[in-house]
């Protein structure tokens, strides 16, 4: 690994862990030459499906497109950036095991909306809206009576 300081060739690895959900290993280095240090993440390059797209066009995967949507749906949530990491690395997950060449692009929205329905209905909402392109008050109303309908409310009371 180069020195991103100083483009030196040697770096020394002085811990490893793992990391999302055992999906990444997360390693602090030293540079042997400028003695900076720095983190890096490592994860398995494999192979994830083209997405065709609604107009038939069919594109490489883009996982920071996906983690940006996610990300702007779980904006000023309570989650933290460990949680999100695993909630992006289960996405994936579920795409990459799906055992398919090209996957619908309807399909890998449905695998978020399904995914940010377990761990945020705010952030559900968020994505489904802009997913679902809701028209009007009662497009988000539909979809929130639906989540209802799913599981009982819990009432949190403040203090």
């Amino acid at each position: 690994m180069y020195c991103p300081f100083c483009q030196a060739e040697d770096t020394k690895v002085i811990d490893s862990r793992l990391v999302a959900d055992g999906s990444q290993t997360k390693r602090r280095r030293s540079c042997e030459i400028c003695q900076s240090r720095f983190t890096t993440f490592e994860t398995a390059d494999l192979a994830l499906p083209r997405v065709i797209k609604n107009n038939g066009e069919r594109q490489p995967f883009n996982g920071s497109k996906l983690k940006r949507g996610m990300l702007r749906a779980l904006e000023k949530r309570p989650l933290s950036s460990e949680e999100i990491d695993t909630l992006f690395g289960k996405i994936l997950n579920q795409i990459r095991t799906s055992g398919v060449r090209e996957i619908k692009s309807i399909e890998v929205g449905e695998i978020m909306m399904d995914a940010l329905r377990t761990v945020d209905s705010v952030a559900y909402v968020r994505f489904a809206s802009v997913y679902r392109d809701f028209q009007d008050i009662k497009d988000f109303s539909a979809e929130i009576n639906s989540l209802n309908k799913e599981k009982p409310s819990t009432k949190k009371s403040k203090k």
